[in-house]
């Protein structure tokens, strides 16, 4: 490393060579030296970036002007123009609430903001149209919701096919053709280098629905599959390598990165198993007539020989919400029949056999879902309706509906150790494969699944600040609990500027942690 006020003469020799201050630290620490800033290897001239809501720059549950000024990709094109890096294009949305529109009604939210005590939606109507597509080239490919499969997807980007979950509707704002897949609108623009962040949804979808999914493997048809289901993983290897390949033919050069750990950001550490204090007052009352309510079924479980099945609700501590556990063997039947043989009216028994046939208290390894957060407690309105149909009087059904306490929370809010390790298991093999093509086509790799790993769970220090996995104040995951915030951002992006200069022998400096903010003001212009 050269500093080029010792040596005046290379100004003249390394015109395209920029001077700027940086720091040597892997997390942009602030040791400053002066650098020659150089491309090494790699041609930043024409920089494409690939991927799903990760690259696109969603934040707080959206998208929107000022989460894709700082999106990584966005972050990096700053640093790639000190080493030749081109004009950076991104499919701004028309506003900063991040809703959307199609045809003039809502279809998705605007974008949270921190209200002093927790998340709250921004209020206002969204400006940005999906059907007023945007024309030109846009360097950044990033397509929340996208799957790697999606990428090779014709038709993904037809505004006519939003509304039956055909076509994306963020991709269909700028696919340059009703028709095209975004693989080839990304090819098109005949990249020098390029970013590809993808496969996060094809694990992400089955786990935020709490495992409400499908794991597909086995079937090679990702036209049947739901947004909710796990990815084959033939399917998943012919994608991404046939991605990749694309993305190289013209001798392009790029970085790429794996899965995180999905179940160790916010969206499932936020919420605990045990959340009922007796202190509350809407709960504590309730606690003898709960405990009443389940004596006759902590019987019936004794009877049947699954004593640990049984619902207790503590006075002195915190007690744990209780869940429908499909893995468990299913008891309805059995419930219902020892509950007849006990006097209970057969509708009653059937009711009951229904509700906890495979139900239990959550334990510490159960992970609750974010928005279980404002489930928990709460009337569930299609079984209080149901209830009020069979004729249950409405007190009665009322008591009968509360989610977590009288009525198992359902699945869709609730990852069990058997869908964590299907999660777990399915997230390693995804990694092997990008990290296998990483290492045969000589991509720089970058190693989200560990470098967030330590986030979430150590910590980390970045310049004067840290982050940490929790909500809100943690540094690291937006307000969604799973999206990074403009700090996150940086910081994964100077994790790509580390592999990259270690690739391509490039010297692109780290940007600071002091220039990118951890929660937007909701009065963002």
């Amino acid at each position: 490393m050269i500093a080029i006020k010792k040596y005046p003469w290379l100004l003249l020799f390394f015109a395209a060579l920029i001077i700027v201050s940086c720091s040597k630290d892997d997390n942009g620490d602030s040791t400053e030296e002066e650098l020659i800033v150089s491309a090494g290897e790699a041609d930043f001239s024409k920089f494409v970036a690939v991927g799903n809501s990760l690259t696109a720059g969603y934040t707080d549950g959206a998208l929107f002007i000022e989460s894709q000024l700082n999106s990584f990709p966005n972050i990096l094109a700053g640093q790639f123009a000190l080493a030749g890096g081109g004009e950076f294009n991104q499919p701004l949305m028309n506003d900063n609430l991040g809703g959307l529109l199609l045809g003039g009604n809502v279809i998705a939210e605007n974008r949270l903001f921190f209200n002093g005590s927790g998340p709250e939606r921004l209020p206002g109507v969204p400006t940005t149209e999906v059907s007023q597509t945007l024309s030109g080239n846009f360097n950044n490919m990033g397509v929340p919701g996208a799957k790697v499969y999606h990428l090779l997807a014709p038709g993904y980007g037809n505004v006519a096919g939003v509304p039956t979950g055909q076509a994306n509707p963020y991709f269909a704002r700028f696919a340059s053709s009703p028709n095209t897949t975004l693989l080839a609108d990304a090819v098109a623009q005949q990249p020098t280098f390029f970013t590809l962040w993808i496969g996060n949804n094809d694990v992400l979808g089955y786990a935020s629905s709490g495992g409400a999914g499908v794991n597909q493997a086995g079937n090679m048809d990702p036209s049947t599959y739901e947004t909710n289901d796990i990815t084959d993983p033939t399917v998943f290897t012919m994608a991404y390598t046939t991605i990749v390949d694309n993305l190289m033919a013209n001798g392009a050069k790029g970085a790429v990165a794996n899965i995180p750990n999905v179940l160790t950001t916010a969206y499932f550490t936020t919420v605990p198993y045990n959340p009922l204090n007796p202190a509350d007052p809407n709960y504590g009352p309730m606690i003898p007539l709960l405990n009443n309510h389940y004596a006759s079924i902590n019987q019936v479980f004794q009877v049947l020989g699954v004593p640990e099945r049984s619902i207790v609700f503590h006075t002195d501590q915190a007690s744990a919400v209780v869940i429908h556990d499909e893995y468990l063997t299913d008891l309805s039947e059995q419930i219902t029949n020892v509950l007849i043989a006990g006097g209970v009216d057969p509708t009653t028994a059937t009711l009951l056999g229904q509700f906890y046939g495979q139900a239990r208290q959550a334990n510490s390894t159960d992970l609750m879902v974010l928005p279980s957060m404002s489930a928990i407690g709460q009337l569930n309105q299609t079984i209080f309706d149901m209830l009020i149909g069979l004729g249950v009087p409405a007190e009665t059904a009322a008591q009968l509906s509360v989610n977590g306490l009288t009525f198992p929370l359902e699945d869709k809010w609730v990852l069990v150790d058997d869908e964590q390790l299907e999660i777990a298991n399915t997230t390693a093999l995804f990694n092997g494969i990008i990290q296998d093509v990483a290492t045969q086509k000589g991509l720089a790799f970058v190693d989200a699944h560990a470098i967030l790993d330590e986030i979430a769970t150590v910590g980390v220090d970045f310049d004067e600040f840290s982050l940490n996995g929790s909500l809100v104040f943690g540094g690291l995951f937006s307000l969604d609990g799973i999206h990074p915030t403009a700090r996150g951002a940086a910081y994964i992006a100077n994790r790509f500027i580390e592999s990259i200069n270690e690739t391509y022998q490039s010297t692109l400096p780290y940007v600071k942690a002091r220039d990118y903010v951890t929660i937007f003001s909701p009065n963002l212009p």
